[in-house]
């Protein structure tokens, strides 16, 4: 028994750390400060784990500074199927653009890398799962047209959970769009890089993701066209290990190149002035 009372202490400051100022790698669980995170390209400095990017941040990684002009920035979705479900697809796209401060989920527009002009698109995963509805597919269109009439390269950055079923069939015509541009491009002479990050799946793997002259990946992004869960039921048997990572499909020739996020500047410049002859 103590001879004195240890006196009661109250305090009205939080012992939780303040949100956002760290996040833990899926990965490896490391602690990392947002500050270091966003200094090393969003790429964990223990690990190496790719986490995801925003749209913004890969082009100010990837581009020239001001040298990004970009297309339909106001091109928003329309609710033609009447959505309910849970909540009315008109209320999900206002939330989405909300957190995001995105109309949709691709950034399009013309560009420079290292005085290269091009064509480039980057997918963003953080609104509604990058998924390809009327506005992704038709602002893929317009730009890879748009690059076709200047006579310059066009580069597409895939994140994607696949076609969005908000918009049913229209949706899945996106896929049919985007490569007939692409073949027209292609008819020109141009040169088209895709690059798939993690994750790239359903109807944009199945398109304008993998019909790139040259397919490049991050390291370990998840590739295909259906879950490893969905294609184990269907077709009863045990798959390979590694099963749709990029390093599996560059080990069976659909990925012809895997680039670290940090060398990804520098790997597009060094390919696009050979497809173009350009310096």
């Amino acid at each position: 028994m103590s001879i004195f009372d240890r006196p009661l202490f109250f305090s009205d400051k939080k012992t939780d750390l303040p949100s956002g100022l760290w996040q833990k790698c899926p990965s490896c669980s490391e602690l990392i400060h947002n500050l270091e995170l966003q200094k090393n390209y969003r790429v964990c400095p223990r690990c190496d784990h790719h986490m995801t990017q925003t749209a913004y941040e890969r082009l100010e990684m990837l581009l020239d500074p001001e040298s990004f002009q970009e297309h339909d920035p106001n091109m928003t979705s329309v609710d033609t199927l009447k959505f309910t479900g849970q909540s009315s697809y008109t209320d999900r796209l206002k939330t989405y653009q909300k957190k995001t401060g995105l109309k949709d989920a691709v950034i399009t527009g013309i560009g420079m890398i290292q005085g290269l002009k091009l064509g480039i698109a980057v997918m963003d995963f953080n609104f509604i799962a990058a998924t390809m509805g009327s506005v992704v597919g038709e602002k893929l269109a317009r730009v890879i047209e748009k690059s076709t009439e200047g006579k310059i390269p066009v580069v597409i950055f895939s994140a994607s959970g696949g076609a969005r079923m908000y918009e049913g069939a229209i949706s899945l015509m996106q896929m049919a769009k985007t490569c007939g541009a692409l073949a027209r491009h292609a008819a020109a002479k141009l040169p088209y890089i895709s690059v798939m990050t993690h994750p790239t799946t359903g109807g944009v793997s199945a398109s304008f993701a993998t019909v790139g002259d040259i397919n490049l990946a991050e390291p370990r992004a998840m590739v295909g066209f259906a879950g490893p869960r969905v294609i184990r039921e269907t077709t009863h048997q045990d798959l390979p290990n590694g099963f749709q990572t990029a390093e599996f499909l560059q080990e069976h020739g659909l990925v012809d190149r895997i680039v670290h996020r940090k060398q990804m500047r520098d790997t597009l410049h060094q390919l696009l002035s050979h497809l173009t002859d350009r310096r």
